[in-house]
């Protein structure tokens, strides 16, 4: 079997990716990833907010501007020394793809790193790009499509490994988000990032965190955008994410469109063997299906290719409840 596959200008030995996580923070858990079967790692991200708040803890009031912007630029470098070494350290013990990711939300200077994450040798760039709208009377509905676009062009000047995008689904056309993204350069995109969930707790009055991991309910809208970025961006490369937790998922995922996948919930709930055993279960599957590559059966279901692409749209919802009791 041959389950080697294509990714954002990438070769993988297979689709499984470790998504960045706590799980890629050790470059010696990250030998043993590759040991199990992982076709690519992404490390864990360098957190552009988190490197804003150690800064605002760290600088007084009555610090001058000067102390502060020390201060900004001494807990910036630390980060991106630790992300370094990291990158570096994980490539030394690991043959498979090394993906460095930075969690960013707006254009600074920041941006300049990534040349280093490459030199660092770092084979692709992941930008996990998030940020929150939420002010009523914003009437530009296309803002946060013009900031990725913005980052991600920023970021190409700089390196020339491939850039990866990270986009969450609260956007109302993704596939129209992903046409720009591939307009400007992107070299594959990530459908999902999972956002921190809130909840409340009623006894203490307290917001609290939520769920951490995701369910295998949260596959369905991975499977939908994926289908019809896939079907409706011709040339785009793919990697899913959010819900993937069986081995059938992947499959589902690969059907869909997408060249890869990306695991976090699955390794943190089963350890690294669920790797070995996902491949395991693909390649008897695809024995029992008669295929012998990946590439004869991925997006074979998509939007382009399915034969009644309602399934993935909401006509099929109305009409599977229309005829219920």
């Amino acid at each position: 079997m041959n389950i080697e596959t294509k990714y954002a200008g990438l070769t993988l030995r297979n689709p499984l990716i470790i998504g960045s996580s706590g799980l890629t923070n050790s470059a010696s858990r990250n030998r043993e990833y590759e040991k199990a079967g992982a076709g690519a790692i992404v490390l864990k991200s360098l957190f552009e907010e988190q490197i804003e708040m150690q800064s605002d803890r760290l600088v007084r009031p009555s610090d001058f501007p000067e102390a502060a912007d020390y201060v900004a630029g001494y807990v910036k470098a630390h980060q991106l020394e630790q992300h370094i070494s990291l990158i570096r350290e994980t490539k030394a013990l690991c043959s498979i793809p090394v993906i460095a990711s930075i969690n960013c939300y707006k254009i600074g200077t920041w941006t300049e790193y990534a040349a280093q994450l490459e030199m660092a040798g770092a084979d692709a760039l992941e930008l996990n790009t998030f940020y929150l709208y939420t002010d009523p009377d914003d009437t530009q509905g296309d803002r946060a499509a013009t900031l990725y676009t913005a980052i991600l062009k920023e970021v190409k000047k700089t390196v020339s490994i491939p850039v990866i995008m990270k986009i969450g689904k609260g956007f109302t056309n993704i596939p129209a988000l992903v046409s720009r993204l591939k307009s400007a350069g992107v070299n594959g995109v990530v459908l999902f990032n999972r956002y921190y969930q809130p909840d409340i707790d009623i006894n203490k009055m307290q917001v609290i965190s939520g769920t951490v991991f995701s369910s295998h309910s949260d596959l369905g809208d991975t499977l939908r955008w994926t289908a019809f970025v896939s079907g409706r961006v011709p040339g785009i490369s793919i990697a899913a994410s959010t819900g993937i937790h069986e081995w059938e998922d992947v499959i589902k995922c690969l059907l869909a469109g997408a060249s890869a996948v990306q695991l976090c919930s699955a390794v943190y709930t089963h350890g690294a063997e669920i790797i070995s055993q996902m491949l395991t279960c693909i390649e008897e599957w695809m024995i029992q299906s008669k295929y012998l590559s990946s590439n004869e059966f991925i997006g074979k279901l998509s939007f382009a290719n399915v034969e009644n692409p309602s399934f993935y749209e909401r006509a099929q919802f109305m009409k599977y409840f229309s005829d219920r009791d």
